[in-house]
């Protein structure tokens, strides 16, 4: 059996995670994944050599040099094509300060009680890190069809706990109208089984993390986003508009 990918550390998630050519016609998405993300900030606009960036990013040379020659390809393929680029998921670990010792370079200092999500995503009352997380339900299991969900179940966290949940109907919004459901419910995550192109460029430009391709018991799921072992899929996708009535499969699993 092939040893696991190793967590490639990042010092903060990207301030922006949505770009598209303007007048643009092209539907197509491409996926840079955060640590493609990290190893272009650190080497193409810090200037680090890729020695460098393997030492920060905690990874081999020869790691940062394929995440590197993927991510600029990826870039390419934006630029020239004109197709629409989201910054989402990866094989990563959130630095934000806790390795001080080791990334001392970084600029980052936070101390966030929640090992996995920036603060910038979250909101602060009262000085409590709180954040509402929203799972595509049905019957306790995470429901596979972000476009057809009746129901979410949406859990606030205060610190990096849960403390309190409901089910909330969606009320038969449709794929376009789901993301703009999630905003005014105040949701800053969300996880689900598969999940069309559409939807995952709508949710990232509300601002809406995504763990995708994700099945099994809801609350576990939540569980496991917040002790930073879910398993889930970066490069999730559902074709279940496209063919309807077919067998298929939506949100293969995979780990982060």
């Amino acid at each position: 059996m092939p040893r696991p990918p190793k967590c490639r550390r990042i010092c903060f998630t990207p301030q922006y995670v949505s770009f598209c050519p303007e007048n643009g016609q092209n539907d197509d998405i491409i996926t840079l994944t955060l640590d493609e993300y990290e190893v272009i900030r650190l080497v193409d606009l810090e200037k680090k050599t890729h020695e460098q960036c393997s030492a920060q990013m905690d990874i081999s040379r020869t790691t940062v040099t394929e995440i590197y020659e993927s991510a600029r390809y990826k870039l390419a393929q934006c630029i020239v094509n004109g197709k629409r680029l989201i910054i989402a998921g990866g094989n990563y670990r959130i630095c934000e300060g806790r390795e001080y010792s080791r990334c001392q370079q970084c600029g980052c200092h936070m101390a966030v009680a929640d090992p996995v999500f920036p603060v910038s995503n979250l909101r602060h009352q009262k000085g409590e890190v709180i954040m509402k997380i929203a799972v595509t339900y049905e019957n306790g299991e995470v429901f596979q069809h972000f476009g057809h969900t009746e129901q979410f179940k949406l859990y606030t966290v205060e610190n990096g706990a849960v403390t309190g949940s409901e089910v909330v109907s969606t009320n038969g919004s449709g794929h376009g109208a789901l993301a703009g459901f999630l905003v005014e419910h105040n949701v800053d995550t969300l996880i689900c089984g598969g999940i069309g192109g559409g939807a995952q460029s709508a949710l990232a430009q509300a601002g809406i993390r995504l763990y995708g391709g994700v099945n099994g018991n809801a609350d576990e799921a939540v569980n496991a986003l917040l002790a930073g072992n879910l398993g889930y899929n970066p490069d999730v996708h559902c074709s279940h508009h496209d063919h309807e009535g077919e067998g298929h499969s939506c949100g293969e699993h995979s780990c982060h």
